[in-house]
């Protein structure tokens, strides 16, 4: 590819458009050149390159290359043509015009109230939908205002949430959450239970807040033998050596049995996802844990993730891991990964259903960070490559279904790390007992719709650590 004489061109064809962005410097550059970023960096790595007609071809290639980008009027246009399938397969890929932003939320930097919640449709077909918290990060606003695990809600600033609104209602920087009650009236299936209004409101305020994933860790004792649980909420690399650090803990209490709680885990990196995998293990040294398999263009970047053996592990035979709909990408790749080599026991429901990775590419010359174009922060998160096992399986579309199916049942959600929390109870009873069976009351398993990471940009993404 000619890529300088078209950049030339570029400049020159740039004097003529007139739309245009204010850069860091005040320097213009045009919405034309951002678009042959676009293209040129979709073209070189997006995984789905192949399905894609307009990158197959190679436009950069053609005389009328400038109309084409020209055919565009923002980035994003430009962007979502060129994804394959986005119903159905291709449902992670995105566009920033903030990667400052996107790296502070790689280091878990993001503003928040401090609430971590799901949203739930009333019935199977409403657009009328409630929330309800799944946990509170310490020292933020929620905290102050004393809510907690299991809390619901039902507006915002008195407005209702429904499928079309919640996202600017509770993006605002600063909101009234109006709450509501569980009402099982008497009974214990779920099919006549009602989410109940009431009067009282909590005020909250988002501030910048660096979420650290390694929310809980507790030694639980089943008939004699240590067992321990961690829930984790993210694959975030700079929390690696705290992650390591609850594995020291496990390894010097004697920790047999471990429950890895990734019930609300969107993902994350690669890296640490390895790193998880050999801290569980530690018996594999150097063994394939993973495989990211490029496009045909890009073959040269497929890479293998060995298990580590410079981390604290506990050598186990079989893991209990707890999953829901939002166990997503890395989450994923952990369970997938592991499981050539030893027992995993899949606990709860049906996770996302995502293996493909994503990287972040910049308006540079070799798209990586160093040298990125100073006149604009647009990047992009495209999928660039498919996680596969060591029997080089992947993820299905579907998820990954779970041993014993059990569901979260909103009206009793219980206290997370506590031994009697319905999820972390069926893997206690299962270690205590193999042969324990399980009845699972919430019949009414509405799937939930959204969720507080859907608020990031990074929602539901496993990212390749840019080197």
């Amino acid at each position: 590819m000619k890529n300088t004489s078209i950049l030339t061109l570029l400049l020159m064809a740039s004097l003529f458009f007139t739309s245009c962005f204010e850069d860091r410097d005040d320097n213009p550059i045009t919405t034309t050149q951002i678009n042959d970023f676009v293209y040129r960096a979709m073209h070189s790595f997006y995984v789905y390159r192949d399905y894609v007609p307009n990158l197959m071809e190679n436009k950069a290639l053609d005389p009328d290359y400038i109309g084409y980008l020209n055919s565009f009027s923002q980035p994003e246009a430009l962007f979502e043509s060129l994804i394959h399938d986005r119903e159905t397969v291709d449902r992670f890929s995105w566009i920033t015009d903030d990667y400052i932003a996107l790296e502070q939320q790689f280091d878990g930097i993001s503003t928040t109230t401090g609430m971590e919640f799901g949203l739930r449709r009333y019935t199977d077909d409403s657009d009328d939908i409630y929330g309800y918290v799944r946990y509170i990060l310490p020292n933020t606003s929620a905290e102050n205002e004393n809510m907690e695990r299991g809390d619901l809600f039902y507006a915002v600033n008195g407005t209702p949430l429904t499928v079309s609104n919640w996202r600017t209602l509770l993006g605002q920087n600063s909101f009234t959450l109006n709450l509501a009650t569980y009402n099982d009236n008497g009974t214990t299936p779920t099919d006549d239970d009602s989410i109940d209004t009431t009067t009282e409101t909590a005020l909250l305020t988002k501030t910048s807040y660096t979420k650290n994933p390694v929310f809980k860790t507790e030694i639980l004792t089943v008939e004699n033998d240590k067992v321990g649980y961690l829930m984790y909420n993210g694959f975030t690399s700079n929390f690696n050596d705290q992650l390591n650090d609850a594995f020291a803990t496990f390894q010097s209490n004697g920790v047999q049995h471990l429950v890895l709680d990734l019930r609300y885990n969107p993902g994350g990196s690669v890296n640490s996802a390895s790193l998880l995998g050999s801290m569980v293990t530690g018996q594999f040294g150097n063994q394939v844990f993973s495989k990211l398999m490029y496009n045909n263009l890009q073959q040269s970047n497929n890479a293998i993730y060995t298990f580590s053996t410079d981390v604290n592990s506990l050598n186990l035979e079989t893991v209990y891991v707890l999953t829901t709909s939002r166990t997503a990408s890395a989450s994923e790749m952990v369970i997938n990964s592991l499981k050539p080599y030893i027992n995993v026991i899949q606990i709860g429901t049906n996770t996302t259903g995502k293996s493909q990775a994503s990287v972040t590419l910049y308006d540079s010359p070799n798209f990586g960070r160093t040298g990125a174009n100073p006149s604009h922060t647009y990047a992009l998160q495209p999928l660039v490559a498919i996680s596969v096992n060591k029997l080089n399986d992947e993820v299905d579309s579907d998820g990954l279904i779970p041993d014993i199916l059990f569901t979260e049942a909103i009206g009793n959600l219980g206290v997370l790390g506590n031994e009697n929390e319905p999820l972390l109870a069926v893997a206690l009873s299962h270690i205590g007992d193999n042969n324990k069976t399980y009845i699972d009351y919430n019949y009414k398993n509405i799937k939930d719709i959204g969720d507080s990471n859907d608020l990031l940009p990074m929602s539901n993404e496993m990212y390749i650590d840019n080197e």
